[in-house]
């Protein structure tokens, strides 16, 4: 498996693991808990969305952390997993190691490569589901399973 395939893999099952979480709030009522669950759900497809745009050298369209209720959350989740795969299906092995130019949410300049931003939109959405799986357990709910190995065993993703 190339790094290409292996990045479209990660994405995958990004998607399929907002997913979860989202049936996951949906499933555990209400309160001030679940409320914090969301509004890092949110966090998390506002910001997969703007490094999408970053990739893109497109402007910014929504805050990093907005107020997204439920139904906002999942057509956020639903079109993120569309768009990604849109971009995977146009970027080359090549392109991955070219490098974006943008500005951080402080307004400072950066240049990443596309492979580096990639593996950061991936690793910042579980690190943020780990945070909601650990609020939904505070909160006497129970979290989305989104182990990757899981998804893998289940045949959740290719």
């Amino acid at each position: 498996m190339d790094l290409l395939e292996h990045l479209r893999r990660q994405f995958d099952y990004d998607a399929w693991a907002n997913r979860e979480v989202l049936a996951a709030i949906e499933a555990g009522g209400a309160g001030p808990t679940l409320a914090q669950a969301l509004k890092l759900l949110a966090h998390i497809v506002s910001a997969e969305r703007l490094w999408l745009e970053r990739l893109g050298q497109q402007s910014q369209s929504l805050a990093v952390w907005p107020e997204f209720s439920i139904d906002q959350c999942k057509a956020q989740v639903d079109e993120l997993a569309k768009l990604w795969g849109e971009y995977f299906s146009q970027v080359s092995s090549a392109g991955l190691s070219a490098q974006v130019n943008y500005k951080n949410s402080k307004g400072e300049p950066w240049t990443s490569s596309v492979q580096d931003v990639l593996t950061h939109v991936v690793m910042h959405s579980a690190y943020h589901r780990g945070q909601i799986a650990s609020l939904m357990r505070a909160g006497g709910g129970t979290p989305a399973s989104t182990d990757f190995i899981h998804a893998v065993r289940q045949g959740l993703i290719k």
